[in-house]
């Protein structure tokens, strides 16, 4: 009986095994679906991170402030004395939690996560961006100019990053959680699902190819669906409705585009120009944040609306409630019929220098919040100047505003398509998209001119890293970059390492050449293996003999951001097995290796393929 069972079934196998391997291929679990699955699982994590700081910063804002609410609200309800000084101890206490959190977090790298993704293997320190987030609360509960979102968007990020480095997954995995947790960051803080995926896949990536776009969506919803479930699906900001029927209305936006993007240059400029000034002072870091602090506190005693991101003003000026803009002390000092224009005119200043002073110094927050500010009060600001000259009656001061808004976004973010998706997913009126469009392609047309770098790119400028532009040349292979590929760095010796030890290096690995590094994690050469023969008759002073007498110098290497096609020559004309991989050729800081025959292998593949009839 059991032979016969035994029979039939290798009788059944012979007959549909390969009906069975076509069934097991279809049924594999793909690393597409595991990305998907990943990327639901960093969205959640959004959403919580969301609710985690929403809650940190009230319990932040009754503990130091004895009050709940927005900040502007309780900065209209204190005390000249008390308006001035709580942003600069503030500061100081978010300076501090800096000051000594860094310290015992040790130096980890580079904690921005957008330099983590283009010119690093996706490894953000945990420890280190764990101390900006609880400094950030602080400055956030104290009424620095600065926006929640930046720290949900960090710390999201960081979370995905260590628990990917805990699986010990390949760096493009890793830098695909980061992003991921960009996109579920910006998504939660503003229930903006496709604004969240746009700017992870834009502004993070700088690439909207399906296998990276796919998981930044899934995380956008998932991150918007967790945060709906506690706060809600009611819009950021209301505004009033308004119907566009003419197209003699749309002249006003372009003018008022072409403005925006010559305030989001300068805007730029500023906080440049304030990170060079607080840069050159000597003073420790928490000296620097009070004095930031102390400009913000200054700057309230007349336009209290300058504490905190400015959510709360950014909606009074939507409805036009121009009287509650600065402090009762202004109110009767200007003649009747000009105090709106003039306050909408001295809120726009004053929220320009404060948050170009609090970013400047160093305050750990985000700036998308209060640049929707400063757009707001531009935009007001120009509908109500129309007004006042009898020009574009018509048209509501409320609808210049939120134009302004996304205009100026658009400038400072260098995204148009982001702007316009942002603004209309945080007011969910979509009868303002054709002005929206115009006023943000000519923000950025106009800014791009005044100003070269957006406000997420010049950090990596000045340090040498350049972000490539869209490739032109056609095929997937072309559109890779070594990030996608590199892995870990050959494990490196200090230029101090004693000849010995490199022998004992050389006898434990399969590697040919050693990268030299000094204190800071630059490359400064390579150690090769039929180098130290000239040492191996050497008596006692071979004793004396370092990494650094025999090095060479250090070979030409790639950073994350090159794509493949880029660094062919480099690959063909290197000896080595694993190139080295750095951050930047300005700080050539070790983070990676590139397989030379890994490269070589994959766009042989293309080279062939190409080849073949109908390729």
């Amino acid at each position: 009986m059991n032979s016969r069972l035994v029979q039939r079934g290798l009788a059944f196998a012979r007959a549909h095994w390969q009906r069975a391997l076509w069934w097991r291929d279809k049924l594999q679990f793909r690393e597409e679906a595991l990305h998907l699955a990943l990327a639901g699982g960093v969205g959640a994590l959004g959403g919580l991170v969301n609710l985690f700081f929403f809650y940190a910063i009230e319990q932040g804002k009754l503990f130091l402030l004895r009050r709940p609410g927005d900040p502007v609200e309780i900065a209209e309800m204190i005390g000249p004395l008390e308006r001035m000084l709580i942003p600069a101890v503030g500061g100081l206490a978010a300076g501090l939690v800096l000051h000594f959190g860094l310290r015992l977090a040790g130096r980890k790298g580079a904690t921005n996560l957008l330099e983590a993704v283009v010119a690093g293997d996706g490894r953000l320190p945990f420890r280190g961006n764990l101390v900006k987030v609880a400094s950030s609360l602080v400055s956030i509960g104290t009424g620095a100019s600065v926006g929640r979102e930046g720290g949900i968007t960090q710390l999201t990020a960081t979370l995905a990053s260590k628990l990917g480095q805990l699986a010990k997954w390949p760096p493009y995995r890793l830098r695909l959680l980061v992003g991921c947790g960009a996109a579920s960051g910006i998504a939660a803080a503003y229930n903006a699902p496709i604004a969240g995926a746009v700017f992870a896949a834009h502004i993070v990536f700088g690439n909207f190819s399906m296998s990276l776009f796919a998981p930044l969506v899934f995380s956008s919803v998932v991150a918007t669906m967790v945060s709906r479930s506690f706060f809600g699906i009611q819009p950021w900001y209301e505004v009033p409705a308004y119907e566009f029927t003419s197209v003699m209305q749309l002249p006003w936006f372009v003018l008022l585009g072409v403005i925006a993007g010559l305030v989001g240059a300068i805007f730029l400029k500023m906080i440049r120009r304030c990170e060079v000034r607080f840069g050159n002072l000597q003073w420790p870091i928490y000296a620097k944040l009070a004095l930031s602090g102390l400009i913000v506190g200054l700057i309230a005693l007349s336009f209290p609306g300058v504490w905190g991101n400015g959510y709360v003003v950014t909606n009074r000026i939507l409805h036009e409630e121009f009287d509650r803009l600065a402090a009762p002390w202004l109110y009767g000092a200007f003649a009747p019929g000009t105090e709106a224009l003039l306050f909408l005119a001295g809120l726009f200043l004053a929220k320009l220098l404060a948050t170009a002073a609090t970013v400047g110094s160093g305050v750990v927050g985000g700036v998308f919040t209060p640049t929707l500010f400063i757009g707001a009060s531009l935009g007001a600001l120009f509908g109500t100047v129309l007004h006042t000259l009898g020009w574009a009656s018509p048209l509501p001061t409320s609808t210049f505003a939120l134009v302004g808004m996304g205009s100026v976004l658009a400038a400072t973010t260098r995204s148009p398509f982001l702007a316009m998706i942002m603004v209309f997913e945080i007011s969910l009126d979509y009868s303002l998209m054709p002005p929206l469009m115009l006023g943000c392609v000519m923000a950025i047309l106009m800014a791009g001119r005044l100003h070269g770098a957006s406000i997420y790119t010049e950090a990596l400028q000045a340090k040498g890293i350049e972000l490539e532009g869209d490739s032109t040349e056609p095929g997937v292979v072309t559109e890779q970059k070594v990030g996608d590929l590199m892995g870990v760095p050959v494990e490196p010796i200090r230029e101090i390492t004693p000849l010995k030890d490199i022998a004992a290096r050389f006898l434990s690995c399969s590697n040919n050449f050693l990268p030299v590094v000094d204190a800071q994690g630059r490359l400064i050469g390579i150690v090769a293996l039929q180098d130290l023969k000239e040492h191996l008759s050497a008596g006692v002073e071979l004793l004396a003999v370092i990494a650094y007498d025999v090095m060479r110098p250090p070979p030409k290497c790639v950073t994350p951001n090159q794509r493949l096609m880029e660094v062919l020559p480099v690959v063909l004309e290197s000896e080595l097995r694993n190139l080295p991989v750095v951050n930047s050729f300005t700080e050539n800081r070790l983070v990676g290796n590139l397989a030379r025959g890994e490269v070589l292998s994959i766009l042989s593949e293309a080279i062939a393929a190409k080849s073949q009839p109908g390729g």
